[in-house]
């Protein structure tokens, strides 16, 4: 019985894909914006219900530092699956612009645009500074998110526009304490990283939910979880395939600078200190790599655990047909 509960629970998850254009060693980095577009549309196809993409400035291993844009290319190529950012970095950025961007966007695509809200600040220090990003400036994240959404609810003294009938859905990209924010203001989270293994997870969930307060748009504690998710026929090829991510974070905190995806095979024919390992392996440990039936696994038992009602997979390899064939293989997995 406790395991046919689980099975529904899992069945019951609306699945969404967030991609961040991830670069190819050898490859000028446009393709990788025409890889995105290309991965959207096979998403659709498969019954993807979102598809989003990141926001990354000047960082030599992503292609995508501007999610409008993006989602304009995507949303022309596109006509059902609702289309997202995971996400914009509201410190970047004022509001109103925010509102006026993604406001464009759903006039062209009603009904289908979604407007997920992070608080990463950059990469580096001289992006930071490029951005003109002030350590030392007031935290401002929860009174931007309320003032980004009085422009889109056209209860601010300034008018956004163009005016829409329909009203785009918010999300928080949750990490410590805008999970606490996300409740005070009544929005939906997104939680992923660390915190998925970490002991308080579920304390920090029941906080969400015992201290969620609805707003005027009367929207409910809804909880999705993103995870590194790949799927391979054996849990050795799954576990290959995560190598590329793996390899380019482990790189990113020796060098200071994130990668490209590199080939699998020229990979492993580097030499890997130890210290380098150890993250390689940390990092393939904490995503969801495997078999359907490992995937499976995992899968019920992160919805189980979380009550999620929703799995953002933001799997990245470098080969691309094995990455659509997972992409297929996941829906299966949670969908028949």
């Amino acid at each position: 019985m406790e395991d046919s509960r689980r099975e529904r629970r899992c069945i019951s998850v609306q699945l969404s894909l967030l991609d961040r254009s991830r670069t190819r060693a050898g490859e000028p980095e446009a393709a990788a914006l025409t890889h995105t577009v290309e991965r959207a549309v096979r998403a659709e196809g498969l019954g993807y219900q979102r598809f989003w993409v990141a926001e990354h400035h000047a960082v030599p291993g992503i292609a995508s530092g501007s999610p409008p844009v993006l989602l304009g290319a995507i949303g022309a190529r596109t006509s059902s699956v609702r289309i997202g950012s995971g996400g914009v970095m509201l410190p970047h950025h004022q509001p109103l612009v925010v509102a006026e961007q993604f406001l464009m966007l759903e006039a062209l695509y009603p009904g289908r645009v979604d407007l997920g809200l992070g608080r990463s600040l950059a990469f580096t220090a001289p992006v930071r500074q490029a951005l003109r990003q002030d350590s030392d400036a007031p935290e401002r994240f929860e009174a931007d998110i309320a003032e980004l959404r009085d422009y889109l609810d056209r209860t601010a003294p300034v008018t956004a526009r163009p005016v829409t009938e329909t009203t785009i859905p918010l999300f928080v990209l949750a990490t410590g304490q805008a999970l606490a924010v996300a409740a005070r203001l009544g929005l939906p989270v997104v939680l992923g990283g660390p915190v998925l293994d970490s002991p308080q997870l579920d304390e920090v969930l029941a906080n969400y939910r015992r201290n969620f307060r609805p707003g005027l748009r009367g929207e409910r504690a809804s909880v999705t979880i993103a995870s590194d998710i790949i799927v391979a026929d054996t849990d050795e090829q799954a576990r290959d395939l995560a190598l590329p991510e793996a390899w380019a974070m482990a790189r990113s905190r020796s060098t200071g600078e994130f990668p490209p995806l590199e080939p699998i095979v020229e990979i492993k024919a580097q030499q890997w200190t130890g210290q380098v390992r150890r993250r390689v392996e940390d990092s393939v440990r904490r995503a969801v790599a495997g078999s359907p039936a490992t995937v499976r696994r995992h899968l019920e038992q992160l919805a189980e655990r979380t009550g999620a009602d929703e799995l953002l997979a933001s799997t990245s390899t470098y080969d691309r047909d094995a990455l659509a064939a997972s992409d297929a293989a996941l829906v299966r997995i949670l969908h028949g």
